[in-house]
């Protein structure tokens, strides 16, 4: 069975700094024709930075959309051609402080399908060096160390109730306990 929406038309609706909004017109797969709007966006990193101590480099910061505190991992926009692995590099060392010796990449993931074009790249960081933080201008973050064990825990409290967060955790995890091939 296709399941395929082909695009009739397409119209632009908003344009930012990093968005846009499109409403397309769409044909279904039985011919009919349907409206789809949706936010096209360039996909973000999010690196899970394990210390030599064993401990999570993890931050909390202010989000204006929700008007909240988040505990969240590191993680950041992937900038026009950027490769994904720089793009975690240079968020680690912008939020953190951090750079990584070693790199793996965990999952692609896209967390929201219904209305959103972004994707999410996970990637796990060892060897950990403290360099000078540069956060952009504008950000403000604290950043702390937490335990795996202590950031799963908050996931069950609803301490960390952030997505993004709570699929990188469970990735490690999996990752961590011997799911080695798990982006193959």
């Amino acid at each position: 069975m296709n399941l395929t929406e082909t695009e009739i038309s397409t119209a632009l609706v908003y344009e930012g700094d990093f968005i846009q909004v499109h409403k397309d017109t769409v044909r279904l797969p039985d011919g009919a024709a349907a409206t789809r709007e949706y936010i096209k966006h360039p996909g973000a990193v999010a690196i899970l930075a394990l210390l030599d101590n064993g401990k999570l480099v993890m931050e909390r910061q202010y989000r204006y959309p929700p008007q909240r505190e988040f505990i969240e991992l590191p993680a950041g926009k992937i900038d026009d051609g950027e490769d994904i692995l720089a793009t975690a590099q240079r968020e680690l060392l912008e939020e953190t402080g951090y750079v990584a010796n070693e790199w793996t990449h965990l999952a692609t993931v896209w967390p929201c399908i219904g209305y959103a074009d972004e994707r999410m790249e996970y990637f796990f960081a060892t060897g950990l060096t403290l360099k000078e933080r540069k956060l952009d201008e504008g950000e403000f973050l604290e950043v702390f160390e937490l335990s795996l064990s202590d950031a799963l825990d908050w996931v069950r409290l609803g301490k960390i109730n952030e997505s993004k967060t709570i699929v990188g955790l469970f990735w490690l995890e999996k990752y961590l306990s011997g799911w080695k091939d798990i982006d193959k």
